[in-house]
């Protein structure tokens, strides 16, 4: 394997870089969608962007299970976190990462509707629904997702900060160039 490809204690490798900024593009969009629905509702731009806002949920769940897999086979090479507080930051973007589209695809279940993403068929529909899996989904999936945007705003502020401190500056790990 490519000594680019894996972590190191310097920098992260390509495909730990490739899942953070695609998955940051992607949240992006989740986050533009949701706020197009909030602001534009019944509009052209909300019917387009809402259309995709389960299939793109749906891709970054499968890109967070792939990402958490990825830093555990990575975790003894990966750059240290240069905090408690910085660790559990990272933790509980993670978390929220993977529960928010699991409440979705909890309530979405419990409604009763089919789900298809993508084109394929991943729960078929049933009459009915079940309020003990569509409510915590109708509970927390909203204030969950605005707080993890508020986490995602910290995240790049203590970037933008460390940039600046002089202990270390943390950008070089997910932006320079890669080479050994």
């Amino acid at each position: 394997m490519s000594s680019i490809i894996p972590d190191s204690t310097y920098r992260y490798g390509l495909i730990s870089r490739a899942l953070h900024w695609g998955m940051a593009l992607l949240l992006g969009w989740q986050f533009f969608t949701t706020a197009v629905r909030v602001l534009m509702e019944d509009s052209a731009l909300d019917e387009f962007t809402w259309g995709t806002h389960k299939a793109v949920g749906t891709l970054l769940m499968t890109l967070i299970l792939l990402r958490v897999l990825w830093a555990l086979i990575n975790l003894r090479q990966r750059p240290p976190s240069l905090s408690i507080a910085a660790r559990l930051g990272h933790l509980a973007l993670y978390a929220l990462m993977l529960i928010i589209p699991l409440l979705a695809l909890l309530r979405q279940y419990g409604s009763g509707r089919e789900f298809a993403a993508f084109g394929l068929q991943l729960m078929a529909g049933f009459e009915g629904e079940i309020e003990a899996l569509t409510a915590p989904g109708n509970l927390l999936h909203g204030w969950l997702g605005w707080t993890l945007l508020a986490m995602i705003v910290g995240h790049i502020g203590m970037t933008l900060y460390h940039r600046r401190h002089p202990i270390e500056n943390v950008l070089p790990r997910m932006i320079s160039k890669l080479r050994d």
